[in-house]
């Protein structure tokens, strides 16, 4: 089979190098022309855990390749999968679904016979039709089919997530359609993957609708971590006897500084405002979102309290992605934090192993140290924002003997407060007596 994904960034990518490790022959489109260069050179424009050696072992198969042109990209195509942005639109809080629309109207005018147009962008309820109307309007006689095929990519486990998913949910409306997108997911039905074939727009809600119960779980463990705090419990004992309990799970169950990332965000921002217009408002997904922006700020004044006086002191920052492998800084509870620090007077030092696209998306007063003992180095105290695994083996005597100052606010929880109070550090964390 061929197939052509429309669109060489996080999502289109890892799924275009999943989809060519299945033994589909794949031709990723962008129309940036440094991004493509950068591809065809082996250097990855994102990081994500494997990428490159996946993405490297199919071009040389030569099952992989990459493309500005997206007339070549579609010609022969079984499939063209839309991967395009869809950020949030500014003033409203919907999704921007012109990149969607348009890739959709140049695909059909490409065409060159019958494929399926398959949309793996997260869009809201509807898009579908509109991609079925924009295709029905341009190219009335191409055979076009449309689909609806989401995506449920974690940030640091993609391609485990494409490759061994929880379910596959196809939104379909024409045999046809289904049995391409069945023949491109055949590898899974090996694993006993679920196939979960819907309608358009019950495939494009299912995808809002998971990622923003989960933000709410987030949200939900966030304030019960609070509410820990003042009474005396352990969050993490609270959590573990919930997530015990099948119906509820122990997944997301983690307290932190608030959700961030490329999805959450802007998806349960994207659901609010579709259920507002539909008469059918989903208010729980409303208080999520107001909620986890509180948060963020609330972990900035705990930080400022913890400091006393905060003008001139000096603050060394573990993590600033808004999660471990990635170096994705969409929305992390860093580019709230870390500002409001800087306005109060204080010295940030901030480390992160995957720094690139935090360096441009801070304030340029936050210095960036080499390794996180250097972050640590002369500080008056020390957070931890992100949960990177090499922060939990840091000794803690390395750390005390690094720094000027005691305090230790541990925004993930990811060290051992018998272990931190021994070595004479003023240790806090989230949830925990």
């Amino acid at each position: 089979m061929r197939i052509a994904m429309i669109g060489a960034g996080y999502v289109g990518l890892v799924s275009g190098a999943c989809f060519a490790e299945f033994g589909v022959d794949v031709t990723v489109m962008d129309v940036d022309p440094d991004r493509i260069a950068a591809l065809r050179a082996g250097r990855m424009p994102i990081y994500e855990p494997g990428l490159d050696t996946l993405v490297e072992s199919n071009v040389r198969d030569g099952r992989l390749t990459f493309t500005t042109d997206l007339p070549a990209a579609v010609r022969g195509a079984d499939a063209v999968f839309l991967a395009v942005g869809t950020p949030t639109r500014r003033g409203d809080g919907h999704a921007d679904l012109s990149y969607v629309h348009a890739a959709a109207e140049q695909v059909a005018r490409a065409a060159e016979g019958p494929l399926v147009l398959v949309t793996k962008s997260t869009v809201p309820v509807g898009t579908g039709r509109a991609v079925q109307e924009i295709v029905r309007r341009v190219r009335p006689d191409a055979g076009i089919s449309v689909a609806s095929n989401p995506e449920f990519l974690r940030e640091g486990s993609a391609i485990g997530d494409f490759m061994r998913p929880d379910r596959v949910v196809i939104g379909v409306e024409d045999a046809r359609a289904l049995e391409v997108l069945k023949r491109l997911y055949r590898p899974l039905y090996l694993i006993e993957t679920p196939v979960l074939a819907v309608s358009l727009e019950s495939a494009e809600l299912i995808k809002y609708a998971a990622n923003a119960f989960l933000a709410t779980k987030i949200t939900f463990i966030n304030e019960i971590a609070d509410l820990c705090e003042k009474v005396g419990a352990d969050v993490h004992d609270v959590a573990r006897g919930m997530g015990l309990d099948g119906r509820i799970g122990r997944k997301f169950l983690h307290p932190g500084p608030g959700y961030g990332g490329s999805c959450f965000p802007k998806d349960t921002l994207a659901l609010a405002r579709t259920a507002q217009d539909a008469g059918s408002p989903v208010r729980l997904v409303e208080t999520t979102i107001a909620v986890n922006e509180a948060r963020k700020a609330a972990m900035a004044d705990r930080i400022l309290a913890a400091l006393g006086a905060a003008a001139g002191r000096r603050v060394g920052v573990l993590g600033v992605t808004f999660k471990p492998e990635t170096d994705d800084m969409r929305d992390a509870p860093s580019l709230v934090i870390l500002p409001r620090l800087v306005a109060a007077g204080v010295e940030v030092v901030a480390y992160d192993p995957q720094p690139a696209h935090a360096r441009q998306a801070l304030p340029a007063a936050v210095a960036f140290a080499d390794s996180a003992v250097g972050a640590a180095e002369g500080a008056d105290a020390l957070v931890v924002l992100t949960e990177w695994n090499e922060f939990r083996a840091l000794p803690p005597g390395r750390l005390k003997a690094a720094m000027k100052g005691d305090i230790v606010l541990d925004l993930r929880n990811v060290w051992d407060p018998a272990a931190m109070r021994e070595v004479g550090f003023a240790y806090s964390s989230i949830g925990r007596p």
